[in-house]
C-alpha cells in the first residue's frame, strides 16, 4: 500500500511543491555551455510544459499478461491518463480519456486485459478505484461521496485484490479483499482509528498496521485477517524518538520488511520473521532507506537510498547478492521497477535535472535496455538546460544547510541574475534533484533557483529533522532568509532576490514578506497556509496517522492558537511590502481558498502589488497542463516585473 518511510510520509502532510526526485545527468559540453551564454534561447512555458510525464503502474501487475504491454500514466493528452505501452515500441493507446480529472494507472489483471486505475474529482484528493474491462466499459468498485480509497495490493495467486477505504469512518481505513472475477468483496480488518493499513501480505493472511504516537515516534502491529484477536505488536521502543514504518512483506509472506530509525540517524530496513519474531538488517547505509521492493519470486529486490537530494537505486540478484548492471541506460534516477510475469525483463523509469522520466525496459539476461519514451519536448535542445547541483551554506547560526542550486548558463560575474529562494512543501519536506518544467523555465529566463531544504526537512536525519519542531516560522524561516544573504553573496548573482514556495513553502514565502519585511524584493505564494489555527483545524479526518504527526510537529490547535496566530503572515499582513503573487486552486482540501483569499485582500489594502491567480479546476497542486503553463508564464511575468532593473 505504502512504501515510504515514515519521515516521508510526515514530509507528504501539505507538501505538494518540490523539485521532483531524480538524480545526476551527464553535463552539458562545454561549448554547448558557451553557445547558451553568448545567446541564450528563451523558451516558452508552453514548450516546456509540453513535456509530457510518464509513470508505470505499480499495483502489482505493470506488464500485460502476454508481456507485450507495459500499464502507464501520461498527460500527454494534457490531462493525466492511462495507456497501455507497447512494450516492441510504438504509440501508447489509451485506456482511459477523462478530460476533466486526473486517471493513474494502478494494475493489470494478471490473467486478461482488464485494468485497475484511480483517480479523484477536482483535485479533492479523494481518491476511488476503478475497473476498466476489455470492452472499454468502467466500474467505479469504491462508489461514495466522500471517501477516499487506497489499492493495497494483489493475493500471490491473483485470485483477489486489496483495497483500504474510509467509507464506514472518515477517520479509519478498513481492509477489504476484492473477487479478482466477481468484485465481491469481505471486509479483512475492521480498523479501530488508531492505526494506519501498510501493507498486505501475498497470502491475505496478515496486515501490517503503523500507529503514529507522535512525529518522531511511530508503532508497528500485526494483524490477523478476518480474525477477531486484537492486533500484535511487533515493532516498538521505549525511547520516544524512534519511528517504524513498512516497506512491505516477502513475496513468501514469511516475513515483513520495515523501516527503523531505531539504529541512528537514518530508516534501515529489517526483516521481522513473522513466526519466530526474529528480526535482521536487510539494508543499512548512511541515507534513508527510501524504498525496498521484490519481485514476484523473491529472486530480485529493488533498494534504493535517499541520498543528498538524489535516489541512488540497485536491483540485487538475490542468488548473487550482486547488483544486476543494466546497459544502455543514461545518467539519471532510477524508479518505479517492475517485472514482467516470469521475471525476464524489467520496465524502469530513468529521470535527470535536464530530461524528464522516461520508461526503459531491459532484459535480465544481458541487461540491455530499451528506452520506449521520449518525454523532453523535441523543441528544446537538452544542452540549453541547466544541469543542477549541490550547494551547502553556514546558515545564521552555522548549520550547514543542503539545497539544490541552478545557475543559468549566461549567469556570470560581468553578467549577474537575480535569483529565487524556492522552498518544498511540508512541513518536512525535502527539494531533491530532478527535472522540473518549472524550474527550468525560470532559470532558461534567466533567474538562478536555489531550492532549500531548510532545517525541518526530510532526508537528512532525525536530528535536522526535528530541528523546527513547533519553531515553524522561526528557524526554519531563518534559514530562508540568510540563504538569501548567501545568494547575494555570489559575484554572478546579483542582489534582487525573491522567495517562492507552495504548500508549506508558500507559507514561508508569506511568512517572509510578514516577518522580515524588507529582506526579499517579491514573493510568489502558491496555494500557501496563512492561518495556521483555521488549516489545522480543517485538517480532513482520513488524514489519520499524518494529522497525528503534523499536530505534534505543529501544534494541537486547541492548545497552541496563540502560537499559531503569531506565525500566521495572515495576522501581520500590514507588515507585508514587498509585491506579491497568489496561486490557488479552488478545490484545495488542504490549504482552503480563504487562506489565500483573505491574504490577497489585507496585502491590497497596503497599497502593495499584488496578483492573484485562481484554477476552478485544480486542488493541492495543479495537474492540467493549460493551468501549469498560465502559472509558468506569470512567475516570469511577476518576476521581471519586479526582479529586473
Amino acid at each position: 500500500m505504502t512504501r515510504l518511510s515514515h519521515r516521508l510520509l510526515i514530509a507528504c502532510a501539505l507538501g505538494a511543491l518540490a523539485v521532483p526526485a531524480a538524480a545526476q545527468s551527464s553535463p552539458a559540453a562545454p561549448a554547448a555551455a558557451a553557445e547558451t551564454a553568448a545567446a541564450p534561447v528563451r523558451y516558452t512555458a508552453a514548450q516546456f510544459f509540453e513535456t509530457t510525464s510518464y509513470s508505470i503502474g505499480g499495483g502489482g501487475h505493470a506488464f500485460s499478461p502476454d508481456g507485450t504491454h507495459l500499464l502507464i500514466s501520461s498527460n500527454k493528452s494534457g490531462t493525466f491518463n492511462v495507456y497501455a505501452m507497447p512494450v516492441g515500441g510504438g504509440e501508447p493507446v489509451a485506456l482511459t480519456s477523462s478530460t476533466t480529472d486526473g486517471r493513474f494507472a494502478v494494475s493489470f489483471f494478471p490473467r486478461d486485459e482488464r485494468i485497475l486505475f484511480e483517480g479523484d474529482s477536482g483535485g479533492n484528493e479523494l481518491d476511488h478505484i476503478y475497473v476498466r474491462a476489455a470492452d472499454g466499459t468502467v466500474r467505479d468498485l469504491t462508489p461514495g461521496d466522500r471517501l477516499k480509497a487506497q489499492f493495497a495490493g494483489w493475493s500471490r495467486d491473483g485470485a483477489t485484490f486489496f483495497i483500504a477505504t474510509n467509507e464506514r469512518d472518515p477517520a479509519a481505513f478498513d481492509v477489504y479483499a476484492y473477487d479478482a472475477t466477481s468484485y465481491e468483496r469481505r471486509m479483512i480488518f475492521r480498523n479501530s482509528g488508531s492505526v494506519f493499513p501498510v501493507a498486505v501480505s501475498p497470502d491475505g493472511q496478515h496486515i501490517a498496521l503503523q500507529q503514529q504516537l507522535s512525529a518522531a515516534d511511530s508503532d508497528l502491529y500485526l494483524a490477523e485477517a478476518a480474525s477477531d484477536s486484537a492486533p500484535r505488536l511487533i515493532a516498538t521502543s521505549p525511547d520516544a524518538n524512534v519511528n517504524h514504518g513498512a516497506y512491505g512483506f516477502t513475496p513468501d509472506g514469511r516475513a515483513l520488511v520495515y523501516a527503523t530509525d531505531e539504529h541512528g540517524e537514518f530508516a534501515q530496513a529489517w526483516t521481522y520473521d513473522l513466526a519466530s519474531g526474529e528480526r535482521a538488517p536487510l539494508v543499512q547505509a548512511d541515507w534513508d532507506v527510501a524504498f525496498v521492493d521484490q519481485s514476484r519470486s523473491g529472486r530480485y529486490r529493488i533498494q534504493a537510498l535517499n541520498a543528498d537530494g538524489s535516489t541512488a537505486l540497485s536491483i540485487i540478484d538475490t542468488r548473487t547478492g550482486q547488483p544486476v548492471a543494466l546497459r544502455g541506460v543514461p545518467a539519471g534516477d532510477l524508479g518505479g521497477v517492475q517485472f514482467n510475469a516470469d521475471e525476464s525483463s524489467v520496465a524502469f523509469t530513468v529521470n535527470s535535472d535536464t530530461s524528464p522520466r522516461d520508461i526503459f525496459v531491459a532484459n535480465l539476461a544481458d541487461g540491455q535496455a530499451r528506452r520506449l519514451t521520449h518525454a523532453l519536448n523535441p523543441a528544446i535542445d537538452e544542452a540549453r538546460l541547466v544541469e543542477a547541483s549541490v550547494a551547502r551554506f553556514a546558515s545564521y547560526d552555522g548549520l550547514q544547510i543542503p539545497g539544490i542550486l541552478y545557475r543559468p548558463h549566461e549567469a556570470s560575474a560581468t553578467n549577474p541574475v537575480p535569483a529565487i529562494v524556492l522552498v518544498h512543501g511540508g512541513p518536512g519536506g525535502q527539494s531533491r534533484r530532478g527535472y522540473s518544467s518549472m524550474v527550468q523555465h525560470l532559470v532558461n529566463h534567466g533567474y538562478a533557483v536555489y531550492a532549500i531544504n531548510n532545517r525541518g526537512s526530510s532526508g537528512y536525519g532525525k536530528t535536522f529533522f526535528h530541528m523546527d519542531d513547533k519553531r515553524h516560522g522561526d528557524v526554519d524561516l531563518r534559514d530562508v532568509t540568510a540563504a538569501r544573504d548567501w545568494l547575494a553573496g555570489q559575484d554572478w548573482i546579483s542582489d534582487r532576490v525573491a522567495v517562492m514556495g507552495g504548500s508549506y513553502g508558500g507559507y514561508m514565502t508569506a511568512a517572509a514578506l510578514a516577518f522580515h519585511p524588507t529582506t526579499f524584493d517579491a514573493g510568489i505564494n502558491i496555494f500557501g497556509v496563512t492561518n495556521w489555527t483555521r488549516t489545522l483545524q480543517s485538517i480532513p479526518a482520513w488524514w489519520g496517522a499524518q494529522r497525528t504527526a503534523l499536530f505534534d510537529e505543529m501544534g494541537d490547535p486547541a492548545t497552541d492558537a496563540e502560537r499559531h496566530r503569531a506565525i500566521s503572515p495572515l495576522f501581520h499582513a500590514a507588515n507585508i511590502r514587498r509585491p506579491l503573487l497568489v496561486v490557488q486552486g479552488a478545490n484545495d482540501p488542504r490549504v482552503l481558498q480563504v487562506e489565500s483569499d483573505e491574504l490577497v485582500a489585507a496585502v491590497r489594502a497596503n497599497n502593495v502589488p499584488v496578483e492573484y491567480l485562481l484554477f476552478p479546476d485544480e486542488g493541492h497542486g495543479f495537474l492540467r497542463r493549460e493551468n501549469n503553463i498560465a502559472a509558468s508564464e506569470a512567475y516570469v511575468r511577476f518576476l521581471d516585473q519586479h526582479l529586473r532593473r
